[in-house]
């Protein structure tokens, strides 16, 4: 049966409003949302537009069946990337929902991390803080050879990390609950358990999806685990770790300090309290925000647009109804 052509599109959550500019979108009956909207007011957004396809921006906005059931007029959702772990592909076969995916990059995430993880082993704030305010230098940082860089997860991002800490020189351990011993060697690491994992860290970068058996794996006992001054670097998911016990290793001086740029609400709530634990470098997701991954990001998704209209296969699908 030959698709009806799209009515209306909304690219969600474009927090940064780079959509409109990363892709050629000409033809396509599209929308920018910039702005962060609740299930009731993207219900009705939605409606009063009478759009039929969205283009989701990696996982900034769930969408469980509670939510699509909310959307009857949906035939297209077009996810940045080929994994999102908070859209219910499921629900969106049952309402007969297409749902496709686009190409991604793992080294901006890769890229993003080894600068976090630079700026807090060399103290690089602080010191330009200090120089900009006609002081010197004042202390003195971790050097990166031969210090041990625990990776927990040894996925595409992971195993990115890994080679840049063996170029580094440092020593390298690796974690995961389902990782193997060859996994850990193919990426130039050695496998432990966990807890070793944490104790020998003088680095700790986290690269783990979440889920029920990865949500608060770091807790107030697994950071009491860490050396005293040891720094922790999260580019993954920001529920992996427990934020009350992060600040509070933070405040006591058992961490040396942590980078995080994943986090528990996005966009972060101008009273979350890690705003103001001491030692922290924070961005705001930033991980795979660069203008080389969201061309691919959006120029897939335009492609996946245009197929629909054209009647012809759909790429990359992810569900049955993408592929019928």
């Amino acid at each position: 049966m030959p698709r009806p052509p799209l009515r209306r599109i909304l690219v969600l959550d474009d927090y940064g409003a780079a959509a409109a500019a990363a892709a050629d979108w000409s033809g396509l009956p599209v929308g920018f949302l910039t702005e962060k909207l609740d299930d009731a007011a993207l219900a009705a957004r939605v409606a009063a537009e009478g759009a039929d396809a969205l283009v989701l921006i990696r996982e900034r906005s769930p969408f469980p069946a509670a939510l699509l059931r909310r959307l009857p007029g949906l035939r297209l959702l077009v996810t940045t990337g080929m994994r999102n772990r908070v859209l219910d592909l499921a629900a969106c076969d049952a309402a007969g929902i297409a749902v496709c995916g686009t190409a991604s990059l793992a080294s901006p995430t890769v890229e993003l991390t080894w600068g976090l993880i630079l700026s807090l082993a060399r103290q690089l704030p602080q010191q330009e803080r200090r120089l900009r305010d006609g002081l010197w230098q004042q202390g003195a940082g971790l050097g990166l050879e031969g210090a041990t860089l625990s990776i927990a997860g040894l996925g595409r991002i992971g195993s990115g990390v890994a080679g840049i800490g063996r170029a580094f020189g440092m020593r390298l351990l690796a974690w995961s609950p389902n990782m193997t011993a060859a996994t850990a060697e193919a990426a130039g690491a050695t496998l432990v358990d966990k807890d070793t994992l944490l104790r020998q860290a003088d680095i700790l970068t986290l690269h783990l999806g979440l889920g029920p058996a990865t949500r608060g794996i770091l807790g107030a006992a697994e950071l009491a685990l860490m050396r005293p001054g040891a720094l922790l670097v999260n580019t993954a998911r920001g529920p992996l770790v427990d934020q009350a016990a992060l600040i509070a290793a933070l405040a006591s001086g058992h961490l040396g300090g942590a980078a995080i740029d994943t986090h528990e609400a996005e966009p972060m709530p101008p009273g979350d309290p890690i705003r103001q634990a001491p030692n922290t470098r924070l961005t705001p997701h930033l991980g795979y925000v660069t203008r080389q991954n969201f061309s691919l990001y959006f120029e897939g998704a335009a492609a996946c647009l245009r197929a629909w209209n054209a009647g012809i296969a759909l790429p990359r699908p992810l569900n049955a109804a993408a592929e019928a």
